[in-house]
């Protein structure tokens, strides 16, 4: 594609300019940025220094135009930004392409779609469909690491019987950019799923990290303030009272909170029987956490918990998630797992995460 050519339809159609499985990026200027994303995990590779090492550099196809073209699934969603200098997060605006969005993990970043992208429809609210309640509440701990205080964020379902409840790891960003209430109502209402309770619990910002690397002050807290909560202000099964109800409830998280939702299930398998990890932070930091919890599931042999597991596979956490999967299934533990064609992100954990909810409590199963 000759640079005039790709002038004239970057102007019309935007950029990145989508072909098939293409995707070209256009820059024009006297020298290009280089360019990072999902794609290439964001130019983070190993090296002695700790700088960015797999970033792309454009190539000039005319005085003052600067191409790069990616093959990529025709169902991707992309996150991905221009940096001046590779040691820092210097970004540069795109200015061929205005949606930019700030999804929860890093900062703005511009982003594209393939051609078969299709966003989920279930967070669209739903005119014929019953809605259930969100209510706030605050707990007070004096353990908890920061604030002393957490917001739990409890949804009743639009039903009169009891449900099983699923406690909700970074609570307030699955309530706010994953939709998650909305997206319960219409798989209630579309009878994909079982009614549901929830209790969204909002992370300690700064010590979000030490409380989810498997801490168990966070299990303790889950377990001692969080349930009892829920169980007063919602309609619930007993997941110990009742037969056939031991385990019953769910744990959901993403990327940290997908390992402390693992974490508490194997340390509360009484209450907790289905885990829900997303992207799960398997491989943030020495030492290495998928033998050390595959050991103590061993040790455990709680083998009757039912877990979903996904991650994308542009993310730098694939291989830690596929070795996890393995080594809980070699363990006997039940797995389902997926990848979808992504990143580290909520837009891809919300289109995702009805499909663990359909996995573990779909009517007909789980």
């Amino acid at each position: 594609m000759v640079a005039g050519d790709l002038l004239a339809r970057v102007r019309t159609e935007g950029a990145p300019l989508i072909d098939g499985d293409r995707a070209t990026f256009v820059w024009q200027g006297e020298e290009a940025p280089f360019l990072v994303g999902d794609f290439n995990q964001w130019g983070w590779a190993p090296t002695d220094r700790g700088i960015r090492s797999a970033h792309v550099v454009m190539e000039r196809v005319a005085p003052g135009v600067w191409a790069h073209t990616l093959t990529l699934p025709r169902d991707a969603y992309i996150e991905y930004a221009y940096l001046r200098d590779l040691t820092d997060d210097s970004r540069v605006r795109d200015p061929l392409n205005p949606r930019v969005i700030w999804n929860g993990v890093d900062a703005d970043n511009h982003y594209f779609t393939m051609p078969d992208y299709r966003p989920t429809p279930l967070t669209e609210t739903r005119a014929d469909a019953l809605h259930g309640d969100v209510t706030e509440h605050v707990i007070e701990d004096e353990h908890l690491i920061t604030s002393g205080a957490r917001t739990v964020y409890l949804y009743r379902p639009p039903v009169e019987e009891p449900v099983p409840l699923v406690v909700v790891f970074d609570g307030q960003d699955y309530l706010k950019r994953a939709m998650l209430p909305t997206m319960v109502d219409n798989l209630i209402a579309e009878r994909r799923i079982r009614p549901i309770a929830l209790a969204m619990v909002e992370h300690g910002d700064q010590a979000r990290v030490v409380e989810y690397a498997c801490n168990e002050a966070t299990v303790a807290f889950v377990a001692r303030r969080v349930v009892p909560l829920a169980h007063e202000r919602l309609h619930l099964v007993d997941p110990q009272g009742q037969p056939g109800s031991v385990g019953a409830y769910g744990v959901l998280g993403a990327s940290m909170g997908g390992l402390i939702s693992l974490y508490t299930a194997l340390r509360l398998p009484h209450i907790f029987g289905r885990v829900l990890s997303q992207s799960g932070a398997f491989s943030w930091g020495e030492p290495e956490l998928v033998p050390l919890i595959v050991d103590y599931a061993q040790q455990r042999r709680e083998t009757g918990l039912n877990i979903w597991m996904d991650v994308g596979r542009f993310e730098f956490l694939a291989n830690s998630n596929r070795r996890m999967r393995e080594a809980l299934v070699n363990a006997s533990y039940h797995v389902t797992y997926q990848e979808y064609s992504g990143g580290h992100n909520y837009t891809c954990w919300r289109n995702d995460v009805a499909v663990g909810l359909q996995a573990l409590f779909g009517v007909s199963g789980g």
